[in-house]
């Protein structure tokens, strides 16, 4: 969708609308990283297994991925305004299941959900802002948006933990839920009375083996992942994994068959005989596995493992979350200046970050661990996902014909969202995995949680440094119009 108009005919309602847009993005992210610090507190009122915590964040992941594509092309079918509404409405009620589960299978369910419908609504907000916002104001938008997308994630951790403070830990991991209550329902109907209607009729694609195909083999790849050190890696465990290899071969050429038929492929293949976009898919995975998982190993040590409470645990944070601010607002900047480059220097300064997380928890005793020693290495990780994050969408699209820019951004979208999914899954079974207490003393429990974050943190670090392998796969520079299409 592109508006014609030019820039002095954008109205308030514009501005308006995409004020209800950006409050439905800022739930769906904040709901990324919120929930970290509300882990332990969940773990015990709800006497909740390791396993039970990987599935809240992966599970939510991992269901927000598999619906972006399709949605995006309902949207384009029945029209976006109602995508969103759908979709943030649902996002509403879940985020209400969430708070009121009384147990961990109805948490687990109400997460899934609220990923789903999560991912239903938010190719919307990118496909209305193109819509509402012509030529250089649609580039402030986005701009805005970038914004917003760095601080909603950076704030999830302090806001929980303040939520938890107030509340208690039995009360307060509910009410961690309970915030996007009143933000739902104030933006639905908001969305009513400012998003416009009207669809383009696009021919919905009617791929739904293919959907069923890579669903099926991501969940048998990622239950195992989860599951399978809770369990003691039974048989099944491994069947499971090699089925979800095959079901995802399997998806890979009924696609190249829907293509080649004449029909709408879910995923269309001649996306990967582009190398750079491949490699740019696969850095989009690995990035994403590796920078979501660093706080789902922080808190589970801060909390668990040396006893801080979760507001101690979200004041943690608060560096990766003024870098993150700092470099989210200059990457656009600096894209647009050095190319490739400051992707180069986000995904640097990420495995820095990690490694020296590494080192710290390598060589400092748990039991003597602040926050002053992660300072400096959380603040050089933030800024580099925030100068990486925003523009990396950009630089991979660009890969591909810009008549496949849309599909293509919906192929990254949900690669990142599997990444982390999948990055949760393994560095959760890392932790756990490898945890052992000799004896029932405080330090005896903080050199146990000590000594496996430190191996998680090492596999956290090796994704990065595999990420930082990958971003040379990208174009040098693009085209500037990019940054106000994709």
């Amino acid at each position: 969708m592109t508006a014609t108009a030019p820039a002095s005919t954008v109205t308030r309602q514009a501005w308006l609308a995409l004020s209800v847009l950006l409050a439905g993005m800022f739930m769906a992210l904040l709901d990324t990283t919120i929930v970290n610090v509300a882990l332990p507190s969940i773990r015990s009122s709800l006497d909740a297994s390791e396993a039970t915590l990987s599935w809240i964040i992966s599970g939510y992941a991992l269901a927000y991925g598999l619906a972006l594509i399709p949605a995006g092309r309902t949207g384009d079918r029945i029209g976006h305004k109602w995508m969103f509404i759908a979709g943030l409405s649902l996002f509403t009620v879940a985020s209400l299941a969430c708070g009121l589960a009384q147990d961990s299978a109805q948490l687990i369910i109400a997460r899934v959900v609220q990923g789903l419908a999560g991912g239903m609504f938010f190719p919307a907000v990118t496909a209305l802002v193109q819509l509402m916002f012509p030529g250089r104001m649609r580039g402030k938008a986005f701009a805005i948006m970038g914004a917003v997308i760095g601080f909603s994630t950076a704030l999830g951790p302090l806001v929980g933990g303040l939520i938890i403070e107030a509340f208690g830990a039995d009360e307060g991991w509910r009410l961690v839920f309970g915030v996007n209550l009143p933000i739902g329902v104030i933006a639905v109907t908001a969305a009513f009375v400012l998003l416009p209607g009207g669809a383009e009729g696009k021919v919905l694609s009617t791929d739904l083996l293919g959907l069923l195909l890579v669903t099926g083999g991501l969940v048998a790849i990622l239950v195992p992942l989860i599951q399978g050190e809770d369990e003691g890696w039974p048989l099944w465990t491994f069947l499971s994994l090699a089925g979800g290899i095959l079901l995802i071969g399997l998806f890979a050429l009924w696609e190249r068959h829907v293509d080649a038929s004449g029909r709408s492929p879910l995923v269309p293949p001649h996306l990967f005989s582009h190398p750079s976009f491949a490699g740019g898919a696969v850095l989009a995975l690995a990035f994403f596995a590796a920078f979501t998982s660093i706080f789902f190993t922080i808190s589970i040590l801060w909390q668990v493992g040396l006893g801080h409470s979760a507001l101690e645990s979200g004041f943690v944070s608060i560096p990766f979350a003024i870098g993150n601010i700092v470099g989210a607002s200059q990457s656009h900047r600096l894209a647009a200046k050095l190319g490739r480059t400051v992707l180069v220097i986000g995904v640097g300064m990420l495995s820095i970050g990690l490694i020296a997380l590494w080192v710290v928890l390598s060589t400092v005793p748990s039991a003597d661990l602040t926050n002053w020693e992660l300072l400096g290495p959380l603040l050089i990780a933030g800024l580099g996902s925030g100068m990486f994050i925003a523009p990396n969408a950009q630089f991979i699209v660009a890969t591909v014909d810009r008549a496949e820019a849309g599909a293509a951004s919906g192929v990254i979208g949900t690669m990142q969202r599997v990444g982390a999914a999948i990055g949760i899954a393994v560095i959760g079974s890392i932790l756990f995995g490898t945890l052992e207490i000799k004896g029932r003393t405080a330090d005896a429990l903080a050199t146990g949680f000590g000594h496996s974050a430190t191996l998680a943190m090492a596999a956290s670090a090796a994704i990065s440094v595999l990420a930082f392998a990958l971003v040379f796969a990208l174009p040098k520079r693009v085209d500037p119009r990019a940054f106000a299409e994709v």
